[in-house]
């Protein structure tokens, strides 16, 4: 009850610092528009009051073209000559002060205008390195390329689990409509199967990566390209069209998922076990996050009966070993043995989860 109140304040207030940057932004954008306005508004009226003035310079021998001519030349120091004359200290007095003041006001104008149309991409550049930054510190995360429905569907289920995960897809309109559901999202926006982009994602660190794109030519180039730089990786795809799942497996990856073909199996499963389909479905939606999860004995650890690890707690049960030669041990009884490299299946929360790895490592010691 505890970590779910913590998590969730956590998440309040990441959404708070997403909303904040975004507010900043945009008071931002406001403030270089009204600076854009003001020295528009400085332009004019010196536009203004050096017509006026070299209209009153030049005497009965000018006219209003003249002193506009001179007023554009002055403003804009280009300054090709002097068409009325300025014989007076006054008279060039007031020239040099609508030269300075107009360049000084133009200076500030365009500043304000190159500034407002660079913001957005400064904006966009300063937060992708901040991200990426933010990417090379995570240690097996997983790699999600494509983020639409299924992609998304994937992404919740790794953060209700309490497992960290980068987002990549080409179009990046799926992140911003989608972070008030997942706030501190990490994602790069581009072609998965770029090369420069998966070392971007980090993919030597990652534990694994999703290739569920909508089009099975894509997922079996990010395949290639994500088994060619990271040969450890584990790697689940999704196939529209159950024709392509053994080309996958064939390029590389681990697991191949049709969603026509599951879809199928769960239509029926509804029918004849609706009080399993049930139970799977509740133990989905429930806010306690409780899933049937994996943890892997490590490779040092010694022989020990199930009895003896005393494997309780409220927040796991103990379903299941895989042992290493592929044999299950459902339910095992007191008298089991452990061994290394062995696979413990539990129903558990993420908080039981990190207490069955903590304590396989404590028997260690």
């Amino acid at each position: 009850m505890f970590d779910d109140q913590l998590q969730a304040r956590q998440r309040l207030r990441r959404l708070r610092r997403i909303r904040e940057s975004e507010a900043g932004v945009a008071t931002q954008l406001r403030r270089i528009v009204l600076r854009i306005v003001w020295a528009g508004i400085a332009v004019l009226a010196l536009t203004i009051v050096g017509i006026l003035g070299f209209y009153r310079i030049a005497g009965d021998n000018g006219n209003w073209s003249d002193a506009v001519y001179m007023t554009l030349i002055s403003i804009s120091t280009v300054g090709y000559g002097e068409i009325v004359p300025l014989h007076s200290l006054q008279d060039r007095l007031f020239a040099g002060f609508i030269a300075i003041s107009g360049l000084g006001a133009l200076t500030f104008l365009f500043t304000s205008l190159s500034v407002f149309f660079l913001e957005k991409d400064l904006d966009y550049s300063l937060r992708r390195r901040r991200m990426e930054n933010s990417i090379h510190k995570l240690r097996q995360h997983f790699i999600i390329c494509g983020f639409g429905r299924v992609g998304r569907s994937v992404g919740r289920e790794l953060h209700n689990t309490g497992r960290h995960f980068v987002a990549i897809d080409i179009e990046v309109e799926r992140f911003e409509e989608n972070l008030d559901k997942f706030p501190a999202l990490l994602y790069l926006h581009g072609d998965a199967s770029d090369d420069d982009l998966m070392e971007a994602a980090d993919i030597e660190d990652a534990r694994g990566l999703f290739a569920v794109t909508g089009d099975d030519s894509r997922n079996l180039m990010i395949i290639i390209t994500a088994r060619q730089l990271n040969p450890r990786l584990r790697i689940v795809a999704r196939a529209q069209e159950l024709r392509n799942v053994e080309k996958m497996r064939k390029a590389g990856a681990d697991a191949v998922i049709s969603p026509d073909f599951t879809g199928g199996i769960r239509l029926a499963s509804a029918m004849v076990r609706p009080h399993v389909v049930g139970f799977l479905d509740e133990m989905i939606r429930s806010d306690k996050n409780v899933r049937v999860e994996e943890v892997p004995v490590p490779a040092n650890f010694p022989q020990t009966r199930v009895g003896d690890l005393r494997l309780r707690s409220p927040d796991y049960i103990l379903l299941a070993v895989r042992e290493q030669d592929g044999a299950w041990i459902f339910n095992p009884k007191v008298d089991d043995i452990i061994h290394a490299g062995s696979i413990i299946i539990a129903l558990a929360n993420p908080s039981g989860r990190a207490q069955l790895k903590a304590h396989l490592i404590e028997k260690m010691s």
